[in-house]
């Protein structure tokens, strides 16, 4: 294909961001994009390109005595009859345009168009966020090529409204179970019902209270919610087997092991099985760039209330934000939408944080 990302393109972070919605790229069919991407970037002198799989980074090498990264994954969820892209006045919609589209487009116009930054800059474009951790590019890369994410800083250009959002809660999934004795529903009283016994689970649900817990003046709100059960045989059988499945989003303050710890003791009695579980990250505002980026986006940082990649960035001792223009509340939507001015108030936010 001609690659549609021309210099006039990536000179304007909407237009920019507009062709890169047009390049569909739903999960693990990310090589078209990536392809253009590496294709551009490869001709810019001042940067070392290298690729895994769709997934592509590019450096500075100045010599800085900090390096930041900003990193953005090119894939996107499936397509809802919402592209090609299309603009409505200071609104442009399409898939992607929120998650994340918008943000990719202010670092790869900022990788093309600002040779010196104060930082050495680490752009990092990597496929399969929205899917599997297993196919995940960033996840892929922090084991095969970790020193290609080595950093002071990384900011994640996640959807947050154009306003910083700092670390991310933790989360986890598990199943409570709930046994009892199978017999025919006519004759019930010769069983016991598993899914009767739910409601003892249920119930510690209904009553629980979540903490609201306050890290760097970032507020982090925990839920614990049952997302699913399941239980039954058949229309004439008494249940002896029932799991809820609950979800636990937790402030980054408890690491995995003291969340599990935290269930299990809530639902003593019951068995309960991890299911699957990702860390938080704490807000990250220590670091030197981080203070300056906040200071650049100019108003205070929040508390991020969802789990992003920032995760994999602390997991690596690299403190992380999440900044990009997109709405969080429309991403994955079928009238997912950026708004136009604020792709022009994060690519000058970026600019003047990299430029000083």
């Amino acid at each position: 294909m001609t690659n549609p990302l021309t210099p006039a393109v990536l000179s304007d972070p909407v237009e920019l961001t507009r062709v890169l919605v047009d390049i569909e790229s739903v999960s693990l069919h990310e090589k078209d994009i990536a392809d253009c991407v590496e294709q551009v970037l490869r001709a810019v002198p001042h940067l070392r390109v290298e690729r895994l799989g769709n997934t592509v980074m590019a450096r500075t090498e100045l010599g800085r005595a900090q390096r930041v990264v900003l990193a953005g994954h090119l894939d996107t969820v499936p397509i809802a009859d919402n592209l090609p892209a299309r603009v409505d006045g200071e609104i442009m919609y399409g898939c992607g345009t929120s998650d994340m589209k918008s943000g990719v487009a202010l670092a790869l116009q900022l990788a093309v168009s600002l040779p010196e930054p104060r930082y050495d800059v680490t752009y990092f474009f990597y496929e399969a966020e929205e899917i599997d951790s297993a196919y995940n590019g960033l996840n892929l890369v922090s084991k095969s090529h970790p020193e290609w994410l080595a950093a002071d800083f990384a900011v994640l250009l996640e959807p947050t409204h154009g306003v910083v959002e700092a670390g991310c809660q933790g989360t986890m999934r598990v199943h409570v179970s709930t046994t009892g004795k199978r017999a025919h529903s006519a004759r019930s009283w010769r069983g016991v019902n598993a899914i009767h016994a739910a409601s003892g689970v249920l119930d510690r649900l209904a009553a629980y209270e979540a903490r609201q817990v306050t890290i760097d003046s970032c507020a982090y709100r925990e839920g614990l919610n049952a997302v699913r059960i399941n239980g039954g045989i058949a229309g004439n059988v008494i249940p002896d087997r029932c799991e809820i499945e609950i979800n636990y989003r937790f402030a980054p303050d408890r690491d995995v092991a003291e969340a599990e710890a935290h269930l299990r003791e809530l639902f003593d009695g019951y068995e309960v099985t991890l299911i699957d579980a990702a860390p938080g990250a704490l807000p990250g505002l220590g670091a030197a760039p981080a203070q300056e980026f906040v200071a650049a986006v100019g108003s205070a940082p929040i508390g991020k209330l969802g789990w992003t990649d920032v995760s994999r960035f602390a997991a690596m001792g690299i403190p992380a934000l999440n900044f990009g223009p997109g709405d969080p509340n429309v991403a994955h939507a079928v009238d997912e939408r950026v708004e136009i001015p604020l792709i022009r108030e994060g690519a000058a936010t970026l600019h003047r944080w990299l430029v000083g």
